[in-house]
């Protein structure tokens, strides 16, 4: 049986000088392979406020369409990205990048940012009142300059209304695939996640960021080897005195040198990856909460629950309810 017609969707990337190129070309390549696999499905356009080559922030050209048809045209647009990167901020402060985005936002089904292209949908007015995100170093700036903004440095990205907002650079990837499975269900978005060699769709209320990136990186060697072995061995004895014999040192010793080479105490840290290890299997099996207790080292759904109440602020139940992939 043939598949029946799709209707096709054009979503609109603005850019601008010294825009970050990963943050057009990640989703735009999601969007194209869609295009591939199911014809029809998106048409693409790169615009800008002065068309013609626009120079991204690694020093590529892009050549953009006129952003002005996509609010006077007669063509309807569908999904409008504003792409972030060093020129976000300069295009934040610009009335005329400003003014065209509360526009364009009133005209497309949906408006969506990457990272720091968060600053111009926030200076439009768009995130007011609205919950988002950006790039993990930016949070703070933009939940200061836009009190009404509820900013969560959390996820990769985040779905509220019509808005949609992401983390930094590859976070555009998983934004686009969620948008995608929006569009077209999760079949499609998995099989592009598949063609791109990219994890099979981090949900978006993932954290941006891992424990092994949360935690700074030692110095020494033998704490390098220790903080690999705890993340790859989560179910294993990781006790102050057994992490301390693993390094050769004393236990006080080892708590004092583990907390001021990676930021945090050796109990912080392995709780951090016990609960990723526990969130990766709530989001990719159906083993029951017993089961993924004992892997992720936890031992007990009562101790995985009260990590999870403490860390992630639900519970492992509510947190697969969520964000479990089909």
């Amino acid at each position: 049986m043939s598949r029946p017609p799709v209707a096709s969707r054009t979503i609109v990337f603005l850019v601008f000088p010294d825009f970050q190129i990963l943050d057009l070309t990640g989703p735009l390549e999601v969007f194209s392979q869609a295009e591939r696999m199911r014809p029809g499905s998106y048409s693409l356009r790169p615009v800008a406020l002065a068309p013609g080559p626009v120079t991204a922030s690694c020093g590529l050209p892009v050549l953009a369409e006129a952003a002005e048809e996509v609010i006077t045209g007669s063509g309807s647009a569908d999904t409008l990205v504003v792409a972030g990167g060093r020129g976000a901020r300069v295009a934040a402060r610009d009335d005329r990048h400003v003014a065209w985005v509360g526009q364009a936002a009133e005209k497309v089904r949906r408006t969506t940012s990457v990272c720091t292209g968060a600053f111009l949908l926030a200076q439009a007015g768009l995130l007011d009142g609205r919950r988002a995100t950006t790039h993990w170093q930016a949070c703070t700036e933009l939940a200061e300059r836009f009190p009404a903004v509820t900013v969560d440095p959390e996820p990769i990205f985040v779905h509220d209304g019509p808005i949609w907002t992401s983390a930094g650079v590859t976070a555009g990837i998983d934004l686009a695939l969620g948008l995608v499975e929006a569009d077209h269900g999760g079949t499609l978005a998995r099989a592009i996640a598949r063609q791109l060699v990219v994890f099979v769709q981090r949900p978006g209320g993932q954290t941006q960021f891992s424990a092994q990136l949360a935690a700074q990186r030692p110095s020494r060697e033998p704490l390098r080897r220790l903080q690999s072995f705890i993340a790859e061995h989560p179910d294993a004895d990781l006790s102050v005195p057994a992490l301390a014999s693993r390094v050769g040192m004393s236990e006080r010793h080892f708590a004092r040198v583990f907390r001021a080479e990676t930021g945090s105490s050796p109990a912080a840290h392995v709780e951090a990856v016990r609960v990723e290890a526990a969130r990766r299997l709530l989001e990719t099996t159906a083993d029951g909460l017993d089961r993924i207790a004992r892997a992720s080292g936890f031992g007990t759904i009562a101790t995985m629950h009260r990590a999870f109440r403490r860390t992630v602020r639900v519970t492992p139940g509510e947190y697969r309810a969520r964000f479990r992939s089909s």
